[in-house]
Formats: structure tokens, sequence, C-alpha cells
């Protein structure tokens, strides 16, 4: 039933104009804000994650719609191309053509875990799609699930009353039902955000299906950070105190976490660092996969532990790793495993060469920073910058990766496997471009044309 109605509600979605669909976004935004403090309280009670953290965080989801509704209304959201009929073109005379965007159809989006809000229920995926025009069916997280049905909740009854049509958008539970959704030929595209294994696993799923359909997956990133040597002279227990603070956000559990830092001075930055004691992690599930993590980089070649902050109480210490870099040329599948928590690896450089050439054997990532001199007059920096732009999706100069701020520049999303489709992003407001298939009309009159490709 779920899926009939999303496809049933393809039609007058695609018909609804860039005003209207602004308007059911705004009327969601709005509804979940006079709800604030009913979901936060569900949020806190099943995710353990602090208040002020999930205040932020619903505040952010609405403004990203309302970002969305913005961009519909002023035609930023709608790419359109007209060439006119051109007799004397280069190659023979040339028809009028004009291309447009179409929504792709429904969507199924697989919810996040550590992001209740703006990775989940109404996230970006969700509010990127309906800004497409495309019915949305959201798999909930298991991690959250009574806050995922009174969002879900709020999302369908505020839709209604802006008028949007029955089916625009749905909730489904479960492993078995979100399988079936995705080999469902009326899903026409999905957007996912969560592990390497699981998402390839869907993405294989995706792809064997007699219709091969589209899916942007969010997969595993370490986000490397490097500390170049003028960095580290001008203010390197400043940059280390920076890493932990990043490393430790959130007891680690966001998908830019910093997991791996390249200094030129390991024994001065492992005295600079001091490791707080984790908050506790979502779900224990993730707990027993961190620990998991922590132990297969351990037993790479040449790491050890460098420190340990006390145990929280579900026994989730704070760790760092060390190794020296050419253990890491040798052996570079260290670089593979994302340790999903409170856990950093400190890597050990004695030359630029020797820097470089680990970089050159990291996989893609979602970002790469760089602690560079403030001057910006720094130049292993300008040689670190033309490596990570070969392999991550987003360079931080002098900052944290660990903010993603939502805005039309934002690029969320990498090589494999920091994601399965590196031409697209998951945030910010081009992400809508991966639910729009082009279309272009030849000749056409006024009458058949989209109101976008009509004379003015």
């Amino acid at each position: 039933m779920t899926i009939a109605a999303a496809h049933a509600a393809r039609v007058p979605l695609r018909r609804s104009t860039p005003e209207q669909r602004a308007d059911w976004l705004e009327a969601v935004a709005s509804a979940l804000d006079a709800a604030a403090e009913e979901l936060i309280g569900i949020a806190a009670g099943e995710t353990h994650l602090p208040l002020p953290r999930l205040t932020g965080e619903l505040k952010r989801t609405t403004f990203q719609a309302r970002l969305f509704a913005q961009g519909l209304r002023s035609g930023e959201l709608l790419p359109v191309r007209m060439d006119e009929a051109d007799p004397e073109w280069g190659m023979g005379p040339r028809p009028d053509l004009r291309r447009t965007v179409v929504p792709i159809g429904p969507v199924l989006v697989f919810a996040a875990s550590n992001f209740p809000f703006a990775f989940s229920v109404f996230g970006g995926d969700t509010v990127s799609a309906l800004a497409a025009g495309c019915p949305v069916v959201v798999k909930a997280h298991p991690g959250h699930p009574l806050l995922s049905r009174r969002t879900a909740g709020v999302v369908v009854e505020s839709l209604a009353e802006a008028g949007a049509p029955d089916g625009a958008f749905a909730l489904i539970e479960g492993v078995e039902a979100s399988l079936e959704a995705l080999r469902d030929p009326r899903i026409k595209a999905v957007g996912f955000t969560g592990s390497t294994k699981g998402g390839r696993a869907l993405f294989d799923i995706a792809a064997a299906r007699p219709e091969p359909i589209p899916f942007y997956g969010e997969l595993g990133s370490v986000n490397p950070v490097v500390v170049t040597p003028a960095a580290w002279a001008e203010r390197g227990a400043a940059v280390a105190e920076g890493w932990v603070g990043s490393l430790t956000l959130g007891a680690g559990q966001f998908c830019t976490n910093p997991g791996v830092v390249l200094v030129p001075d390991p024994d001065g930055f492992l005295k600079a660092v001091d490791l707080p004691v984790p908050g506790r992690m979502l779900t224990t599930g993730l707990e027993e996969g961190f620990a998991a993590a922590v132990a297969e980089v351990g037993a790479h070649q040449g790491v050890r532990v460098a420190a340990e902050s006390p145990a929280n109480d579900q026994g989730v210490r704070s760790s760092v790793l060390n190794v020296a870099a050419a253990d890491v040329i040798a052996d570079p599948a260290v670089l593979d495993v994302e340790m999903f928590g409170p856990a950093g690896l400190v890597v050990g450089y004695t030359s630029q060469d020797e820097l470089l050439e680990v970089l050159r054997r990291v996989p893609g990532q979602l970002t790469g920073t760089i602690q560079g001199h403030s001057s910006g007059d720094d130049a292993v920096a300008v040689e670190v910058a033309d490596v990570l732009a070969d392999t991550a999706g987003r360079i931080v100069w002098n900052d944290w990766p660990t903010g993603v701020t939502v805005s039309g520049a934002q690029q969320h999303g990498g090589p494999y496997p920091a994601s399965t489709a590196p031409a697209s992003t998951s945030v910010g407001l081009a992400a809508i471009s991966r639910w729009q298939r082009p279309v272009a009309f030849q000749g056409a009159p006024d009458s058949v044309l989209p109101p976008e490709l009509r004379n003015r």
C-alpha cells in the first residue's frame, strides 16, 4: 500500500509548481518547530544525546527545509537551458531545443542513527527529494523508532494540511520491508547514510535490479587531517587540542570525524593530547562496533595505543593510537578502517615525500583537512591540497570538518567508499539534482512545453 500510494502521488507531485512545493516544505518546518519540545524530549530519551545538541539539530533541520523552499521560489533550483533555432549553426541548422528537469519518481530513504533529525525522517534526503517533486518513503532507523514515528506523524499531517497529494510521504520500519521496497520497480532512486558494509549491500541490490536505479549512499570516511611543519611550529599545542575536541565531539559519532591525523612531530603531538571521558554512544551496537574497529586498527603493523581516557559508564574510552608513516605505506589497509566513535590514529611523518606518499594511499573521503601556517604561505600545504583534491569531497583549511553547514556551495560526498556517487552531494542545495532527470524538448510549441520553458 505504501509504495502504491507513492507511485500514485508521482504524477500530481510532478505537476506541482515550485511555489507549491515551497509551501509544503515551509509547512512541515513550522509544524516541527511547533512540536520541538515534544520531539526533543523523545529524541533525548532514545538517543542519549544532550538537549543543546538536539535543539541545534532540529533548528538545522527546519532551516534546511526553508532554504530549499527559498531556492524553489527564487528559481535557483530549476536549471533551464534554451537554445533557439539557428539555421547557421556550425554543424548544420539547429532546431529549437529547451532543456529542463523532471522528478525521477518515488524515492526510498534510509534514515541514519547519528542525526535523529537532520539525517533521519525529515532530513536532507527527504527534503531535497520533496523539493524535486518526488514522493518519499523513509525507512526508519531502529535506533530511534519512537521519534521516527512521531516525526513522520507531524510530516504527514502538515503536508496534508498544506495541500500536498496523498502518498507524498510515508514511513516504513524493518529490514524486510525496506528490502522489499528497494526491489520494488516503482522505487526509482535511493538515499542512504550509514556504514560501508550495509550501504554496499544495498547498493548491490539496487544495481542488480532488472531496472537498476541510482543509489546515493554516504558510507565510511576517516577524514584525514594534515598538520604541516609550519603549522606545528606556529601553534602545535592548539592544533592538538582542536583535533581532540573535533575527534571526541558527540562521542565521535560523526561521519566527518577526523579519525586520522598526520603530524611531523608525533611525540610532541601526543604530549599535547588530553582525552576527555566520552559521552554515551547512541546504541549498544555502535559501542560494540567501535570496540571492534579500534581493535582492528590496533592489530595493523606498527600501531600502538598511545593514550586512553577513563571509561564512561558503559565502559567506552576515548583512545588515540599511533603509527609511523613508513608502516602505513607498507600496510595502507589501516587507513580503510573507520573507528566510528571517540578514537583516532596519529601518523608521524618524517618528510614531505613520506607525507604525500601516505595521502596517496588514502581511499575516497568526505573531507580532508589542512592545518597550515595562518599566513597561507605554506608550500607543503599547497602540495597537500593538490593530493587531497583527488580523494576528498571537501577540503577544510585551518578548521575542523565536524561542522557541515547547509548552503548552496556545500559538498558532502566523495570518491568511494565515502559515497557511491562522487559527483553528487547529500548536503546543500545541490542535493536536489540527485532526484531530477533532464528532459529536452525539440521544436515544441508552448502548449506542450512545461511552464518554465515557454516563451515569456
